[in-house]
């Protein structure tokens, strides 16, 4: 049965790889809201949709709105009937979060309340799904993976003000029955990521011969870690969650209704690991140096990890990230012009 979504941010990163998915697998309408700002690019979005036929490009549909504004009603009237959010619009960038911290507020606080607001007037809605980060519960010891209703722990004001938008979701759901989930994304990649990120950033001096800066602890001796995941296991995931009877899932232990979902990549990788595995598949020699996390990046964590036993249990599980990022690298020396972004 064909539906109608709408996607805010889609001209961003993670969500056109989203709307990809949806062209690709279902026949859904797809309206996305976007200010086309520091993290949405259309560009992104339109190589996206121009692969696909005539008929399929015309599913999509995109809408000009800064979040920081309530829907206005020719704005709401435009949309119609709407099935499904995704809420997929953030500030993003953790330096300039502590740059401009009142700046994260508005848009991911007062955003997320105003697309809430939104969602709670729809009599149709079957799912407002809400795009969170691991970094709200902060770093993670050796041996920790942070479950999906763990404290929050942040960090900087970006993951504060996540964690804040989080509890709108909840308060929303609590106060006005807005069927709701949130998911907890980790360290995503691929294709038209915007090249200030760890694994373009790589990609690019590698292929440049330049040296690489690997964030390690203080003594230099153990690099930082993640759990990667390409941004096509992310988009897959969400979709898995679509479909999935969410009402059949019992409360955990907290008794929350509104149901929370650690999206984790299969493999823990360490950073210097992830560079030299960049360099081996370009056939290049790493120049790297450690340098100590804290002193060069205030507010970033060296090791972050969830537990993703509970999406695991439900059915679904990601591709390796080795796997996805061979073809990742492959494709970005390709289409060099997403480095110079």
């Amino acid at each position: 049965m064909s539906k109608k979504i709408l996607i805010t941010g889609g001209a961003g990163f993670i969500a056109h790889h989203v709307i990809d998915k949806i062209l690709s697998t279902t026949d859904w309408e797809i309206i996305t809201l976007d200010r086309l700002d520091f993290s949405g690019n259309l560009n992104r979005l339109n190589e996206v949709v121009s692969s696909y036929k005539k008929e399929d490009r015309k599913r999509v549909r995109v809408i000009y709105h800064d979040l920081k504004a309530e829907l206005n009603p020719e704005i709401a009237a435009s949309l119609g009937k709407v099935d499904l959010i995704a809420h997929l619009a953030a500030g993003s960038h953790v330096d300039r979060s502590i740059r401009y911290p009142l700046e994260f507020v508005m848009d991911n606080v007062v955003g997320t309340a105003n697309i809430l607001n939104f969602a709670r007037k729809c009599d149709s809605l079957e799912r407002f799904a809400y795009f969170s980060t691991d970094e709200i519960f902060g770093p993670a010891p050796a041996g920790i993976n942070y479950c999906e209703n763990d404290r929050y722990n942040s960090t900087n004001p970006y993951s504060a003000t996540k964690a804040g938008a989080e509890e709108l979701v909840v308060a929303f759901e609590n106060t006005y029955g807005l069927p709701s989930l949130i998911t907890h994304t980790m360290n995503v990649f691929g294709e038209r990521q915007n090249p200030e990120k760890y694994i373009p950033m790589v990609i690019k001096k590698v292929r440049d011969n330049q040296t690489i800066s690997v964030h390690a602890n203080s003594e230099k001796t153990k690099a930082g870690s993640r759990h990667y995941i390409h941004a096509s296991d992310v988009a897959d995931a969400l979709m898995f969650l679509f479909n999935y009877d969410i009402s059949s899932l019992k409360p955990d232990i907290t008794g929350a209704k509104c149901q929370k979902f650690n999206i984790v990549g299969k493999d823990e990788i360490d950073n210097l690991e992830l560079a030299e595995f960049i360099a081996k598949t370009q056939n290049k020699n790493l120049k790297y140096e450690m340098v100590d996390f804290h002193s060069q990046r205030p507010g970033h964590d060296l090791r972050y990890a969830l537990n993703g036993e509970k999406m695991k249990l439900m059915g679904w599980t990601p591709k390796s990230a080795f796997e996805r990022l061979e073809s990742t690298i492959e494709w970005t020396l390709k289409n060099d012009r997403w480095l110079a972004i």
